[in-house]
């Protein structure tokens, strides 16, 4: 499915980005990824963190490439990692791992399971990844959006 497509039946919003919005989900995944990296929290807070870091670099792919999802939809987050082949050129064997984080984070947050110290482990290797992916991504794609606003 296109984002297009996507558009058309309203699990995606036509949005304009700024790089000074990209620029400070850029930071706040970076600070997530650091307070993912502390030993001294939960494994719990540890991947929540992390995770979050993992969408907001999905949210930035699909704002470069002129798109939100729409939150009032269930199902947003999936919307948001399925979309990271067409928005920044992921390989669909890490979008399968990162949609397992998702399901993860879903069963703690909705039922309480516990999150193991090896899905800790790697939430923070997806989120790593993801984020030198992205600002690589930029770089080459939509450097506009990495320039601070005059």
């Amino acid at each position: 499915m296109t984002l297009e497509n996507l558009l058309a039946i309203h699990r995606l919003q036509a949005f304009e980005a700024t790089s000074g919005s990209v620029l400070r989900l850029l930071a706040s995944a970076e600070r997530n990824l650091a307070d993912a990296r502390l030993v001294e929290l939960s494994a719990d807070n540890r991947f929540d963190a992390a995770y979050k870091a993992i969408m907001q670099c999905a949210m930035i792919g699909l704002w470069a490439n002129g798109y939100r999802t729409a939150t009032s939809q269930p199902g947003h987050h999936q919307t948001a990692l399925q979309t990271l082949p067409k928005t920044m050129g992921l390989a669909q064997d890490a979008v399968i791992v990162l949609d397992a984080l998702r399901k993860q984070r879903n069963l703690n947050d909705y039922e309480g399971d516990s999150v193991t110290d090896a899905a800790v482990k790697e939430c923070l290797t997806q989120a790593a990844a993801l984020l030198a992916h992205t600002r690589h991504w930029l770089s080459r794609h939509r450097p506009d959006l990495l320039a601070r606003d005059q």
